[in-house]
């Protein structure tokens, strides 16, 4: 009698990267802008440089996770497998942006020679990340990558993302048999090209947590507010979480459990992606919220929970922001260690201080739910 197969472990994550994403040079210049004004003797990387990445590898590889952590690698992903999400015109813009040596794309995201074998690279490890956890062979899985993706649409470009890495997984998953799907972005900003890509699904719930930035400019139309619902069939099935300015751990812990966990409960997932930036910390120089280690840890901890009870505990995880070179690979750590539920932490934190009041962002939680109850079907039975 042939034995039973062996469920994938819960107390693993299964890690996908790739040295080749390192490739992709942002270069220096005034923050993100690539400018040089002539004055200055030291200029700064661009904030999404491999450093970041380099600091999140090591820290799973020699911190205290990494008993853990099962390393993985894959291949470039193919046009073909791009055209699921993106549009053809979109994609032959960027072939043809490499072959003639680099594009600025828009405020900030350069195409630079090498960045595109690093963007391919960073979606053929999600996919193949995606394709880990619907194959079975494990529960959790991360796609550890960059370039980042949440803000790229199907037909442009926008804040540092040339392909949308978490929405192609999301469409493999679709494809492969899954029929429904929630997304949950904590990176600090907008979500919005996974949103864009969605819009008009009722198939795909994507949820946002970020700071009330707002529209800026033609690469990033979406404003990110609570009105920005879906259309048609979709109509709903986005919701919007903008968080004023310094929201900390207890704000982020209100709004996931009034707001996310109800709406993921009612909608009963398939699968899980979690969309993670590290930008929404307490000392990311390209946000404006108090996230700390503790914070990470709980909104990993509550995913998990999430997953395990409608999604047999398939978690997909997608690297996006985080552009702090220490703290946010302290943030990563503190995710996972939430995402395996672990009793304790297992790593402290070395510079959270800053206190936090809590009352605001109740009050715009409280709004945004009055707001939403009447539209977001998940919210009417709670």
């Amino acid at each position: 009698m042939a034995a039973a197969p062996s469920s994938p472990p819960t107390n693993r994550v299964d890690v996908f990267w790739h040295d080749g994403m390192l490739s992709h040079d942002t270069g220096r210049g005034v923050f993100d802008t690539g400018s040089d004004p002539g004055f200055l003797d030291v200029l700064e990387k661009h904030p999404e440089n491999p450093d970041r990445v380099r600091n999140m590898v090591s820290i799973l590889k020699r911190g205290p996770i990494s008993p853990f952590i099962s390393w993985h690698t894959a291949t470039p992903a193919l046009i073909s497998q791009l055209l699921s999400f993106h549009s053809p015109e979109y994609i032959n813009e960027l072939v043809e942006a490499d072959k003639n040596g680099g594009k600025v794309l828009c405020s900030g995201t350069f195409l630079n020679p090498g960045s595109w074998d690093a963007a391919l690279l960073a979606a053929g490890n999600t996919l193949s990340a995606m394709k880990y956890v619907l194959d079975g062979k494990g529960k959790i899985a991360y796609a550890l990558v960059r370039p980042p993706g949440h803000h790229a649409q199907p037909s442009q470009a926008d804040g540092y993302c040339f392909l949308n890495n978490a929405g192609l997984a999301v469409r493999l998953a679709l494809d492969s048999g899954c029929k429904r799907v929630v997304v949950v972005d904590i990176d600090v900003h907008y979500g919005n090209g996974t949103a864009e890509g969605f819009y008009q699904s009722s198939d795909v719930l994507t949820i946002s947590l970020h700071m009330n930035h707002g529209s800026w400019g033609p690469s990033h139309p979406q404003s990110g507010s609570v009105d920005e619902l879906g259309e048609d069939e979709g109509y709903g099935y986005n919701m919007n979480i903008p968080l004023p300015n310094g929201t900390g751990d207890r704000g982020y812990e209100y709004a996931v459990t009034e707001l996310v966990v109800p709406a993921v409960e009612s909608f009963k997932p398939e699968m899980v992606v979690l969309v993670v930036g590290q930008d929404s910390s307490a000392f990311d120089p390209n946000g404006r919220q108090c996230l700390t280690m503790d914070g990470y840890r709980a909104i990993g901890r509550t995913i998990r929970g999430l997953a395990d009870r409608h999604s047999g505990g398939r978690i997909l995880i997608v690297q996006e922001g985080g552009y702090h070179v220490t703290y946010s690979a302290y943030c990563l750590h503190a995710t996972v260690e939430g995402i395996l539920d672990l009793p304790d932490p297992l790593l402290a934190d070395p510079i959270a201080y800053y206190p936090e009041d809590e009352a605001f962002p109740v009050k715009v939680v409280d709004s945004i739910k009055r707001y939403l109850v009447d539209k977001v079907p998940f919210l009417k039975e709670h």
